[in-house]
């Protein structure tokens, strides 16, 4: 159903929020990855340590707004997973703890560096490439080609036929805003962005939702994190 075309790197980080303490019983984490995910995590680490953990899963963006939230009344102990962006724009901003794993060790250089960076109020735990998923019998349901590169996005006989995150709520979408801007500059980056907007059927809440609506038979393409 769904091919990856170009790919870009984003990352995703883990963190120890201000309300982190001594020993307890119970923890409250954000999880900001995919839902299957944040519940093996959350079921792995109750078996394992006997801590009971209370797990709301949002998206990276709305995960961020509710830390910057509670700033002055922390509610959470641990916010892991989604983009990296907004995890170090919470370590600049002074929402998170430092905290040095034992398990550093094993990880990549590259999240060893975004730690640093962060003065290890943040630390990679995984990758993913954007890209994009299609669902081939909508396409040729409407006589449309296989989409090969991010430039086919843009072309008039994809109108209608493409959903993608809002960067307001998802990280996912942000990723995928900056790295164009990255890329091709901010004016080009903005003309491709405003040309690939004429094409969208939907701004979903979360990342994960365009390539999930592709598979239903919702919507043609959907632009996602290929993990």
């Amino acid at each position: 159903m769904k091919k990856t075309c170009v790919r870009l790197a984003a990352t995703a980080v883990m963190l120890v929020s201000a309300a982190s303490s001594a020993y307890t019983d119970s923890l409250t984490l954000y999880c900001a990855a995919d839902e299957a995910w944040c519940q093996q995590i959350k079921t792995s680490f109750e078996e394992k340590t006997g801590v009971t953990v209370d797990m709301t899963r949002k998206s990276s963006g709305e995960t961020y707004a509710q830390v910057r939230a509670e700033a002055g009344n922390p509610k959470g102990d641990v916010w892991w997973g989604g983009t990296g962006d907004p995890h170090l724009q919470a370590a600049e901003e002074g929402l998170t703890e430092e905290y040095l794993s034992p398990m550093r060790g094993e990880l990549h250089d590259w999240a060893i560096k975004q730690a640093e960076a962060a003065n290890n109020k943040t630390i990679g735990v995984y990758s993913g490439a954007l890209g994009f998923g299609y669902n081939k019998d909508l396409l040729a349901k409407s006589n449309l080609p296989e989409p090969k590169c991010w430039a086919d996005l843009t072309k008039p006989e994809y109108k209608g036929h493409i959903q993608m995150a809002n960067p307001n709520s998802s990280g996912t979408a942000y990723t995928m805003l900056a790295t164009m801007v990255q890329l091709m500059g901010e004016d080009k980056g903005f003309e491709y962005l405003k040309a690939l907007h004429a094409n969208i059927n939907q701004y979903t809440k979360s990342g994960s939702a365009p390539i999930k609506a592709a598979g239903l038979g919702e919507t043609a393409i959907g632009i996602v994190f290929m993990h």
